[in-house]
Formats: C-alpha cells, structure tokens, sequence
C-alpha cells in the first residue's frame, strides 16, 4: 500500500522511559521532515478536531549499538530522512542544546540511543537488518 516506510531503531539497553521519550522525539522528527505523510485531521464524534497523524505505519526496533551503527550508515549512504537522538541528549533541556550536543558528536559515530528512518521500502529494509521488532 505504501512505496515509503518508517522505522524507528531504539537502543535495547535504554530505560523505558528513555525508549518512550526518544521514539516520540523521532517520531515527531520524521512527520516534520515530510509533511506529505501526514493524514488529514481527526475529528471526534462531537466534532472536536483533533492533531494530524502521519498516514502510515511506523515500525519500531529494538536495537544493539552495532545495528544502530550499521543502520545510520546505510540511511545516510542510501539518502534516507534521518532523525537522529544521542546519549547527550538525555542531559539537556530544551531543543537548543540537544542540537548543540548532537553537532558535537563525531560526524561518522555518533553516541546513537536512537534512529528513525523514512525513504522506499527496500532501502529502509536493508538499513534495518539485523534490527528486530521491539517486544
């Protein structure tokens, strides 16, 4: 149905609220990197509206820092949109500083406790092997 997919790689090593808090942060990160996946509006059933949903379905991965690593290399080497969530980050406050922290990390390996993807099925598949669903 989608020529596109979206994953999210999450360190399998993370707390859980850590891995709840990076995969919303790269979920948001994707959805505002292509808006053209975004659906229309919810509406309830008293009319109220309701936030836009991306349109398809994201799969998310638990993953060892060795599968983080591989996947972020083949997303950039195949050209997929990339959200990106270091350890760093879970020291700062505010949107300002987590850019500051994530320019700071080595540009070919970076501390990644999370990836999200998004490009054509087959791309997305390859940097993503080795991953396995989250339980």
């Amino acid at each position: 149905m989608f020529d596109t997919k979206v994953a999210i790689l999450v360190l399998d090593d993370l707390a859980v609220w850590q891995k709840l808090n990076v995969t919303a942060f790269l979920a948001t990160g994707i959805a505002g990197a292509a808006p053209e996946a975004m659906g229309e509006p919810y509406e309830d059933a008293a009319g109220r509206r309701h936030a836009r949903l991306l349109g398809q379905p994201m799969l998310v991965f638990a993953a060892t820092p060795e599968v983080m690593r591989r996947a972020y290399a083949q997303a950039i080497e195949r050209g997929l949109t990339r959200a990106a969530y270091v350890r760093a980050m879970f020291e700062t406050g505010h949107d300002a500083a987590n850019r500051a922290a994530f320019k700071a990390e080595p540009a070919d390996a970076p501390d990644l406790v999370g990836l999200a993807l998004r490009g054509m099925k087959k791309d997305v598949d390859k940097a993503t092997k080795g991953a396995r669903l989250h339980p």
